[in-house]
């Protein structure tokens, strides 16, 4: 029989163990090894069967247990001890409160997706991995973040592979009672209120209803929306139903919901519990870009009555939009059409649904007008913004060039933070164990990544053995269960019980699996990689693991490609797919492989974390310059596939880094691990102390030259102190500039803009020369430039005239270009303006100057912000 409802009912605790549930629902146990070990002592058996998840554990041990442990002093002690440590953590002043009255007071953190753990499955890949490893690292530093995202009933998808290695997509209800969740509720003197609910009105007199669920990550609340609510009709409840699921109108009320709904939600929450207005709003991706019209509608229609470039002008300085897409085809693009059919319901009645349009209108050179692109509004409704890594920044600005039209590449307004990855969810306990045993707590909490030098070779080498052996066992069990699923019997499976080698070199990939990821380019030759599997002195072996869109069929044939290869019986024990890639098998596949391997196309690969999770676990890293890799490999931290020249076909480019990959696996990477090696077994501590075993001296410096440069390089705990640093702290500044004395720098910023927009067509610079260069000028020479410029009804406050001088290369263009601004000399009269200054030669060989005109304001983040200029 069926159930024809199913709900989950919560475990009421006897008072002495009670802070259990507390500790259970705060998802900082995610990252504390402590409160894991804890539950996990409770019941060890239970806690295999609920997959480590304290919310199921709770409701998996009886009463009769429960009353058996509250009995228990040494276990009330525990859990007393563990709640106490909770509090300080969540109380204590951490690295932001000692920062000043200057950080801001709450920052708003949106995004469509958050991988936190695999018990709240809100996430598909890099993108929510990142929202997750960003809210804890916040938490841990003390930054007073809140993360706004949605509630998808089935999260992303649960994959298997059918007998012909055909992905297939399942998507298993959630209850949001089953979760570490609570749902926020008006207060009730009994508690149990009316849950909190925002509102969207949608065309055609309906509306979207949302309820607001929270999550606590640690010091963190996480609001996430979900309308799958009483009072939404069948359209309007499915709207978070899955994660990227659909298409058209449904991913727009999606990224509806979660900017406007996110903010309406946030306003909920303020009002519930007396949080601080967030000073700062970080839009993660153009998923919630249109958490800026929803602040401009608040602006327009609240007691400031600000007009339309008002309320702009006060938003944008305290919004910051970080874009992770390094091509066009990663963007949402919906038709104009549909988004004014959407405004048109009121959404946002305050503001002129044409001013929305032209937020987010491709209104630019190779543009299409009739789109409306969310990256573009993301960038139009913030005064900040960045890649995530240094290249990738590079390639932001070049893909959003058109946007600054005139403006070299590097000075579009677009700068990088690059990400990182939080150490306590990613490290392998066995690594920590080791730190803490070796060098004591301390050396764990300050991050003393140094000290890894002062391990002996032969700890290292056994603690990595120990590693793989565990992937070597997961893999196994993981690979048996998806034969399985294929309808395979279990007489047929007995192989898999020999699956890998705990002493083979063990290579790791996984990721999503679009195209240009290439996860087929081991397959390039199918011979050249089966001779290295099987090779009889270095042989490697290859972990392998990640979901295609279930709109990507090109992806999909690619797994099935790589399937079929790793079922030929001749190498299936030396290469395994394994289905259904998420946090739980990343943190047993990460530690354990020995080389981690990323082969993207570039420079498509926006900043990829997941080598940096192996990183941190001494895995070497083998990749393409491409993310984070391009400005972090330094010759001893792995190795650099080299990349093709951009001239070549994409066959052409896959085949000779195919090669290039198969050589270096040949000739460094194999020989390495297993080639020269000594024994090292003197001032060893700890089990391996009496060791005799070989050890390769080479592999194990890299890994800790690794160990002691990346580790604090890749942190998460960096991304955050760069974050708050670069992009918070300046934004807070801003925001709180545009709005006080009743919003008057915003008013005056408007109404100087339009004035300027206005003039810019007309102005113009009429003529330059130059006074002091002789015949055979020599460097030191000074050379004095004057413009004349007619800015017709503008003042020489209002811009800024620039010399760009540098090397002239033969085409006229300037290299190494130093700028230096010209001071106002005489009013020339209707409008016209002498500028002059003086610039001293320093450099030999061929040279050359111009002259640029620039608006300038103090409220302006940068010289390109409103995308004028005019050169001479």
């Amino acid at each position: 029989m069926k159930a024809i409802r199913r709900f989950t009912v919560r475990t009421v605790l006897p008072e002495p163990i009670r802070p259990l549930v507390r500790l259970a629902t705060n998802l900082r146990w995610s990252w504390h090894r402590p409160t894991r070990e804890l539950f996990a002592s409770l019941n060890p058996r239970k806690w295999e069967e609920s997959e480590q998840d304290p919310v199921s554990f709770l409701g998996r041990v009886s009463r009769e247990e429960f009353q058996a442990l509250a009995a228990d002093q040494s276990v009330v002690g525990r859990v007393r001890a563990a709640a106490e440590d909770l509090d300080r953590y969540l109380d204590e002043p951490r690295w932001y409160q000692g920062l000043g009255a200057d950080a801001p007071a709450a920052i708003a953190y949106f995004s469509p997706e958050f991988g936190i753990t695999e018990v709240l499955p809100q996430y598909s890949g890099g993108l929510g991995i990142l929202a997750g490893d960003h809210l804890k690292a916040a938490s841990d530093l003390g930054v007073p973040l809140i993360g706004v995202g949605l509630l998808y009933q089935a999260g992303y998808f649960k994959q298997s592979l059918s007998r012909d290695a055909w992905q297939q997509e399942t998507y298993p209800v959630l209850d949001p009672d089953g979760l570490p969740l609570t749902l926020l509720r008006e207060p009730s003197p009994d508690g149990n209120g009316r849950p909190l609910q925002i509102t969207l009105p949608l065309p055609n007199g309906r509306r979207l209803l949302a309820h607001i669920w929270r999550a606590d990550v640690g010091r963190v609340p996480l609001l996430l929306l979900d309308s799958n609510v009483p009072g939404n009709d069948d359209a309007a409840r499915g709207v978070t139903d899955r994660l990227y699921g659909g298409g058209g109108d449904h991913r727009l009320q999606q990224e509806l919901l979660l900017g406007m709904g996110g903010v309406k939600a946030l306003r909920a929450y303020q009002r519930l519990t007396g949080t601080p207005a967030p000073e700062v709003f970080h839009t993660n991706e153009g998923h919630a870009g249109f958490l800026g019209i929803e602040r401009i509608q608040e602006l327009m229609s609240g007691d400031a009555a600000l007009t339309f470039d008002e309320a702009l002008a006060a938003g944008r300085a305290s919004t910051v939009f970080t874009t992770h897409t390094p091509v066009p085809a990663g963007i949402d693009r919906f038709e104009i059409a549909q988004i004014q059919h959407f405004f048109q319901a009121g959404l946002a009645p305050a503001v002129p649904v044409d001013r929305i349009l032209e937020l987010g209108r491709e209104n630019y050179a190779n543009g299409n007008p009739a789109v409306f692109n969310m990256a573009v509004m993301g960038l139009r409704l913030a005064q900040r913004a960045n890649g995530v890594a240094k290249l990738h920044g590079e390639v932001s600005r070049g893909m959003f060039s058109a946007l600054w039209p005139g403006f070299d590449h590097s000075e579009v307004p677009i700068t990088s933070v690059t990400n990182g990855v939080h150490v306590p969810t990613w490290v392998d306990s066995r690594i920590s164990q080791l730190a803490r045993k070796q060098f004591g707590p301390e050396a764990e909490s300050q991050g003393r990544w140094d000290l890894a030098y002062n391990v002996p070779d032969a700890d290292v080498w056994a603690l990595r053995r120990e590693m793989r052996s565990a992937l070597v066992d997961d893999v196994r069990r993981r690979l048996r269960a998806a034969w399985k699923k294929r309808g395979a019997a279990d007489a047929e499976l007995r192989w898999t019980d020999s699956v890998l080698d705990p002493d083979v070199l063990t290579i790791g990939f996984a990721r999503r699996v679009p195209t240009y990821k290439r996860l087929t380019l081991m397959l390039r030759e199918p011979d050249r990689l089966k001779a290295l599997l099987l090779h009889p002195e270095h042989p490697i072996q290859l972990v392998i693991a990640g979901k295609s869109h279930p709109a990507d069929d090109a992806g999909k044939k690619m797994i099935q490609d790589l399937v079929r290869f790793t079922d030929d019986p001749e190498v299936r024990h030396r290469i395994a797919f394994l289905p259904n890639y998420d946090i739980a098998m990343a943190r047993t596949l990460f530690p354990g492989c020995d080389v981690w391997l990323n082969n993207p196309l570039r420079p498509l690969e926006a900043c990829g974390t997941s080598g940096m999770k192996a990183a941190i676990n001494g895995s070497l890293n083998l990749s393409v310059m491409d993310g984070w890799w391009d400005e972090m490999y330094d010759g001893e931290n792995g190795w650099a596939i080299p990349t093709a020249n951009n001239d070549a076909s994409p066959e052409e480019r896959d085949d000779i880094e195919a090669a290039a990959l198969y050589e270096l696996l040949e000739t460094q990477v194999a020989p390495r691990f297993y080639g020269s090696t000594v024994s090292d077994s003197a001032g060893a501590a700890g089990p391996s102390s009496s060791s005799t075993e070989k050890v390769p001296t080479h592999w194990v410096s890299m890994i800790k030259h690794t160990l002691t440069h990346l580790g604090p390089a890749v942190s998460a705990d960096r991304m955050l102190h760069d974050y708050v640093n670069i992009l918070y702290r300046p934004a807070a500044e801003a925001g709180r500039k545009a709005v006080a004395d009743s919003y008057a720098q915003a008013r005056s910023l408007a109404a100087w803009t339009a004035q300027v927009r206005a003039a810019w067509p007309m102005l113009h610079v009429e003529h330059v020369d130059s006074v002091g260069v002789s015949e055979d000028p020599q460097i030191g020479d000074t050379l004095q430039v004057n413009a004349y410029v007619a800015l017709t009804t503008l003042t020489p406050d209002d811009v800024s005239v620039e010399v760009a001088y540098g090397r002239a290369e033969e085409s006229d263009n300037l290299t190494d270009v130093t700028m230096m601004e010209l001071q106002p000399k005489e009013d020339l009269g209707g409008g016209r303006h002498l500028f002059s200054g003086s610039l001293v030669i320093d450099r030999s060989g061929p040279f050359g100057y111009t002259v640029r005109v620039l608006p300038r304001h103090e409220a302006l983040a940068s010289k390109a912000e409103l995308g004028l200029i005019v050169n001479a």
